[in-house]
């Protein structure tokens, strides 16, 4: 049995999950406050939450809560907070009564902790950025393997060598990865489009963009359709149709939105955003030094949008192979059976 925490925030570590766990020859039992997905095959331990009073993804923790970093030495836990201690329980109860061979924590450093303290060996989901912080030590260094969804030619160039030697690269997965490009819409036949299509992806995750800035992005690109996805846009539960159809999409540099754009072989405009430990723009630093997409590290000025697209148009999408292979989540998958059946992880296997 393999336990795999899936993070609340977002969507990205619920589609990672969802994954791996299809390509998984061991059973696994989803750990995590979010819904189990209608396609989870394995047992789903619904968590209580252990943030302020929305209880709910993007919540932030609240205000005046009681050294929640132990002295700087972890992450979130708070003293005296009853859905930490729930949460933490219900985890713990979990581990005792299932005695799990593995536990691939995605992502939580206080998760892997407690199943490490408990003697399961832990995979921990990567990240990228600076994880030199004493919290992401700890899950880094007690980690029996690190899974690092991009691939080993654009490292973290900071990390340490025992993490290094550790770190399995599977290039990035995604959810569409295999799945058909749907068919030109009889309006709209190959070839015989009326201008550009743009796609702005953001995500449920939050975002620094407003309503202005993709209406300004539009206004200055009267050649090009624009549809915002996530944010202040629309929300779409499968965005595979529009990001097949786009001629470019633009997107912020999470790892979800990231492999979902390589996996339609799209050519992108990505423009990090703010997060902790500098993730999506160490990821899109990762993806300018390999000429993967067109980056920028700010949202750019309208009279900017149309020399933007049109050199994301000429650089194209086939290079998008080198950053999400497309076996990624099986990969994944491999590393995690061979560590729960307590034999070597071999790439060739």
């Amino acid at each position: 049995m393999i336990g795999y925490y899936v993070h609340h925030v977002g969507r990205g570590h619920l589609h990672r999950a969802r994954c791996v766990a299809r390509q998984a020859g061991t059973p696994v039992t989803g750990l995590s406050s979010l819904p189990r997905p209608a396609d989870w095959a394995g047992d789903w331990i619904q968590l209580p939450y252990d943030t302020g009073a929305g209880q709910g993804a993007g919540t932030a923790p609240e205000a005046g809560a009681a050294d929640p970093t132990a002295h700087g030495r972890l992450h979130w836990v708070p003293r005296h907070h009853a859905g930490l201690r729930a949460r933490m329980a219900a985890v713990a109860a979990w581990i005792e009564r299932a005695d799990p061979a593995l536990l691939v924590s995605d992502v939580s450093v206080e998760v892997a902790t407690l199943a490490r303290l408990m003697g399961v060996p832990v995979v921990l989901s990567a990240m990228r950025g600076d994880r030199s912080d004493p919290a992401h030590r700890l899950a880094h260094d007690l980690a029996d393997a690190l899974l690092a969804p991009w691939p080993a030619a654009l490292p973290e160039p900071d990390w340490p060598e025992a993490w290094r030697a550790k770190t399995v690269h599977t290039g990035a997965f995604s959810r569409h990865d295999g799945r058909p490009r749907p068919e030109p819409e009889p309006s709209r036949p190959a070839g015989a489009r009326a201008g550009r299509e743009a796609v702005l992806l953001l995500g449920a995750g939050g975002t620094e963009l407003d309503e202005a800035g993709p209406r300004e992005a539009a206004a200055a690109t009267p050649g090009w359709h624009w549809t915002v996805l996530g944010g202040p846009g629309t929300w779409s539960d499968d965005p595979w149709p529009l990001l097949c159809r786009a001629d470019v999409v633009v997107t912020h540099a999470g790892q979800n939105a990231v492999a979902e754009c390589a996996a339609a072989r799209t050519p992108a405009v990505v423009v990090p955003q703010s997060r902790p430990h500098g993730e999506q723009r160490a990821t899109a630093r990762a993806l300018a030094a390999g000429g993967l997409a067109t980056v920028r590290t700010r949202w750019p000025e309208p009279d900017e949008w149309p020399g933007l697209l049109d050199t994301a148009l000429r650089r194209g999408g086939d290079r998008w192979h080198l950053w999400a292979p497309g076996d990624g989540a099986a990969r994944a998958a491999r590393l995690l059976d061979a560590l729960a059946a307590g034999r070597p992880y071999r790439e060739d296997a």
